[in-house]
């Protein structure tokens, strides 16, 4: 029996206002959206757009380019024309370079109205994205808050995180501009979890998006970005979101789609059931199961696949994948869908596993 005494009515997700970012909804109880950056230069448009082709290719639905300054406007411009996916102009200590990458075609801007200016500077802001129709993303990082705020010692870096982030969402909706979405981010996990978390509580009806910034290397950075956004997700908390890793960012959209994937929140690739080994397998598990998964890779169906070594768990997590293999005495087992099919040599049984893959599921689409 389900215990509904204590759980909410809604997700916290589900009450944000729905934001368009191009044709990807954000907010409103739609899908949490994954967004990576572009790590090339924006002057340079085909290297770019190259990269955006590999990022949506990974799954990234929203993605972001740096425009520091007026220079790559032109790059910009014709990026905007030719991604397959929403391009966010992302900006800092400049408002006119956000006014005009409002006017060359941005899907939305991200600002830290904090180190823009003036407060005219900042509305100036407002009112090209107005006039573009597009929504803002207000970003709020710990290295880069207000001074005034950053020069409290009374308040915690979640406090100081919240208190700016409410203030600017005040002043914007205070000037009629709704269009926004909120994210506040800091390197360290706990105070990740309660910034978000309080940001909800005070801003219930603005989608976040949700992320450890500066998180590390893909091992470090992985591990951080995890920690802390499994705990938001799984309490309804993040709109869209960035894994921000020193590495590939297609890297990034795969750890995202990977985590959302293990939180039953939306999946687009297989996932892989495999066993640790023990002393009881039978086989050379580990690079069977290495292989098994880079083959994987081009498989475009949200199926669970398992690989599994003995005859303890081995048939029972193979019977409950859409597919799998229970190996031993070297031979293995295919089920699927619960039923087995056949045995068949150690030495083909990655083949054979493949080929009712192909047969069964092909490259379907999630």
């Amino acid at each position: 029996m389900t215990d509904s005494v204590n759980k909410p009515a809604h997700a916290p997700r589900e009450l944000t206002r729905p934001v368009h970012v191009g044709n990807v909804q954000v907010g409103g109880g739609a899908p949490v959206s994954v967004q990576s950056m572009c790590t090339t230069k924006t002057d340079d448009a085909a290297a770019t757009l190259a990269q955006i082709g590999r990022l949506a290719e990974a799954g990234c639905e929203i993605v972001r380019v740096a425009i520091p300054r007026a220079e790559v406007l032109d790059g910009f411009q014709e990026i905007c024309g030719s991604s397959p996916i929403p391009v966010v102009a992302d900006i800092h200590f400049d408002h006119k370079l956000a006014i005009e990458a409002a006017r060359r075609g941005a899907a939305a801007l991200r600002v830290n109205p904090g180190n823009i200016g003036s407060w005219e500077r900042v509305d100036a802001v407002i009112d090209a994205a107005g006039e573009a129709g597009i929504p803002i993303r207000i970003g709020v990082n710990a290295g880069s808050l207000d001074k005034d705020i950053d020069a409290r010692e009374d308040l915690t870096q979640p406090q100081k995180l919240v208190q700016s982030a409410v203030s600017f969402v005040r002043h914007f909706e205070e000037r009629g501009f709704s269009d926004i979405v909120m994210s506040a981010k800091v390197h360290d996990v706990p105070a990740t979890i309660e910034t978000n978390r309080e940001l909800s509580r005070l801003l219930p009806h603005v989608p976040l998006h949700i992320g450890v910034t500066e998180a590390g290397t893909f091992v470090q950075g992985t591990v951080k970005n995890v920690a802390a956004l499994s705990v938001l997700l799984s309490e309804g908390i993040g709109d869209t979101m960035r894994l921000s890793l020193t590495a590939d960012p297609v890297e990034e959209v795969k750890v995202a789609w990977e985590l959302l994937a293990a939180l039953g929140m939306r999946r687009r690739h297989p996932e892989l059931v495999s066993c640790p080994t023990c002393g009881r397998c039978q086989v050379n598990m580990i690079p069977i199961a290495e292989e098994v998964s880079r083959r994987l890779q081009d498989v475009n169906a949200p199926i669970s696949v398992a690989v599994m070594g003995c005859a303890v768990n081995g048939p029972g997590e193979a019977k409950g994948a859409d597919i799998g293999m229970a190996s031993g005495n070297d031979q293995a087992l295919l089920f699927a869908n619960g039923e087995p099919i056949r045995k068949v040599p150690e030495a083909s049984m990655v083949d054979e596993l493949f080929s009712e893959i192909e047969q069964r599921f092909g490259n379907r689409e999630p």
